[in-house]
């Protein structure tokens, strides 16, 4: 080949190359070595593959421009809009609220894969209710306004487009059919032929996630479809979106006589995993939302614990096989934990500095100046809080605790912030209290349960014309948090004393009432023992509390609060400002109320399985 032949096909004339190749190729090729012809050819192949993918990144980035478009006009469209809608939207396990404001299916798309952070795909996409039928864009706005839509879930379809061209000499490749959660890789490999295209398909691990979800489901859907009682579990769900107590025992008794069958008396913890997870994906309403994967409290492997585990160590003692095995406990929360601040104090102080300002607030009048001083010592007294052998000392060292209120507040806000500080307060009486209501109604019905329910529905009005019931029954709010406690009742502690506890014994270590005419020293000296932190509630009647203390180490610290809801807020708050643990009879309460409503070290502690299914129910 001639030098300036060579200078055209391999310099900078790329252009000049592919178009002489093309319309002088048997020229070409009747002059060019079989090596220089090879080389040609792939530099060509290159430049049009690159060419290719141009046109397929501009139409990637137009149609992400023309998503952007639409969903900048909806977020303009909902400024000054009150009518929006919340749909409940479900992309392989994840679950999300889409808002959206008008119910059509596009509008629901942009949102969802707006709230899901996915770039829209731009075919395949498909939407399906509950029951498992398709709903398109023609019956979407029907179907989303009815009551009890429940959860639409998205699904990708995975085609692949006909594919043309030449051959691919020597090298492979691979293209991928992008989707964000359930894609399905397919790659494009060369074989010998000039022109054959082998296609692999290569299950990506979200594939293999639903697979295994479909599989669980199908165990636990054939297991309660053999067994008495199993058909009647699935209507009673399919009809109030959630299982009665009994029908989750009877479940959970069904599922575990189906894998000892089949398992025998230890199955594998894969086994109970997937059962487990065969639930949720059959019962989606029973899933926890806060759990890892939503099914711990029917079988958490990490520990060992669950509904399911329970009842295979029940099966496993009758037979006289069981293996006792010690379950690791969740550490790293609750009251006792080592945290930092989330707020810093306005200056730090040494010791010495810190002693003279605890000095001068033992003798100071001004309320506004032991609050500022109890500031700027917040760390030191956390020192002395989380010091085994100084805890005791707190109320010793800092006794403004007694007299001045406002000061567990405080000290609360400086550990966690205002926004978590009010959590109890703002969700309580909007996202809780009535459903906690209606979940007691459920319970076994006894003289005690009936009375709560009663006095936690009743206003102020209906209780006034009753006189029995507003002598001795508790205001609407503090019942309905009694309630929760009939909900969440305390575990059983075994042959230890005080063995079991039922939620009324436990009541008593909650809150105790006394009449206004009685000491409050005298209540406190009459203590005989040192206990966990108790509400005293102090009024005419258990209906008309006009003052609460905080009842702690025989010492009583007043509540800032007048209302039952509040001085609960602040004796929850106790426990972490002065590092007290939880009272045995009350802590799977007191546990659902930290994860639950306050949303403080969610995954860090540890939770009885009756705290994860109430959270479940009442969340969903």
């Amino acid at each position: 080949m001639s030098s300036w032949l060579q200078s055209v096909l391999y310099g900078n004339g790329t252009k000049i190359s592919e178009f002489l190749l093309f319309k002088f190729g048997l020229t070409l090729n009747f002059y060019m070595p079989l090596k220089e012809k090879k080389a040609v050819s792939d530099k060509v192949m290159l430049l049009r593959r690159l060419k290719e993918e141009d046109g397929i990144l501009l139409k990637e980035m137009q149609q992400q421009w023309q998503f952007l478009c639409r969903t900048s006009r909806r977020l303009q469209e909902f400024k000054g809009m009150g009518a929006l809608m919340l749909i409940k939207t479900k992309i392989n396990m994840e679950q999300k609220y889409a808002r959206i404001t008008e119910p059509n299916l596009e509008e629901f798309l942009d949102a969802a894969f707006m709230k899901f952070s996915i770039p829209p795909p731009t075919e395949g996409v498909t939407v399906y209710d509950e029951t498992g039928t398709e709903v398109d864009a023609d019956v979407f706005e029907d179907v989303a306004q009815q009551p009890n839509a429940g959860v639409f879930t998205i699904r990708f379809k995975h085609t692949l487009e006909g594919a043309t061209g030449s051959s691919l000499p020597d090298a492979a490749l691979e293209l991928s059919n992008y989707n964000p959660e359930d894609s399905v890789i397919l790659e494009l490999l060369s074989c010998t032929s000039d022109d054959t295209i082998i296609l692999e398909e290569d299950s990506s691990p979200s594939a293999k996630w639903q697979k295994q979800d479909r599989d669980a489901k199908h165990l636990v859907e054939s297991a309660l479809a053999k067994k008495p009682g199993g058909d009647r579990i699935v209507k009673e769900y399919n009809r109030t979106k959630g299982l009665t107590d009994s029908s989750r025992r009877q479940m959970v008794n069904i599922l575990a006589a189906d894998m000892t069958e089949t398992h025998g008396m230890a199955p594998p913890r894969h086994v109970r995993e997937m059962y487990a997870k065969g639930i949720v994906s059959m019962f989606p309403y029973l899933m926890d939302p806060y759990s890892k994967n939503g099914y711990e409290h029917f079988y958490d492997g990490e520990s060992g614990t669950g509904y399911l585990a329970w009842r295979l160590k029940t099966i496993q003692r009758s037979n006289a096989t069981s293996a006792t095995r010690t379950s690791p406990r969740q550490t790293g929360g609750g009251p006792k934990a080592k945290r930092d601040a989330l707020r810093s104090p306005e200056m730090t102080l040494t010791e010495e500095q810190s002693k003279g300002a605890m000095s001068f607030m033992k003798y100071s009048s001004d309320e506004a100046t032991i609050k500022q001083k109890m500031k700027i010592t917040f760390e030191y007294c956390r020192q002395i809080v989380l010091d085994e052998e100084k805890s005791s000392d707190v109320l010793t060292e800092f006794p403004r605790f007694r007299d001045v209120k406002g000061l567990v507040e405080q000290d609360f806000i400086l550990q966690f912030g205002e926004d978590v500080a009010a959590k109890f307060l703002e969700r309580w009486p909007t996202t809780f209290k009535q459903k906690i209501i209606q979940q007691s109604k459920a319970l076994p019905t006894t003289s005690e349960l009936e009375e709560l329910i009663y006095c936690a529905e009743a206003t102020s009005n209906e209780r006034e014309g009753d006189e029995a019931s507003l002598g001795s029954g508790w205001d609407s709010d503090l019942s309905s948090i009694i309630l929760l406690l009939h909900l969440i009742p305390p575990s059983a502690q075994g042959r230890k004393r005080p063995g079991k506890v039922s939620a009324t014994q436990a009541e008593k270590h909650l809150v105790v009432f006394m009449k206004s005419e009685t000491s409050v020293q005298e209540h406190v000296d009459a203590i005989t023992s040192s206990t966990q932190p108790y509400l005293l509630a102090i009024g005419m009647n258990r209906a008309t509390i006009h003052e609460f203390f905080i009842v702690i180490d025989k010492q009583a610290i007043p509540c800032r609060s007048t209302s039952s809801l509040g001085a609960f807020d602040e004796l929850f708050k106790t426990h972490f400002v002065f590092g007290i643990m939880y009272n045995q009879m009350l802590q799977n309460m007191y546990t659902f109320v930290q994860t639950t409503v306050f949303n403080i070290d969610v995954g860090k502690v540890r939770e009885s399985p009756r705290v994860a299914e109430i959270r479940a129910r009442l969340l969903q």
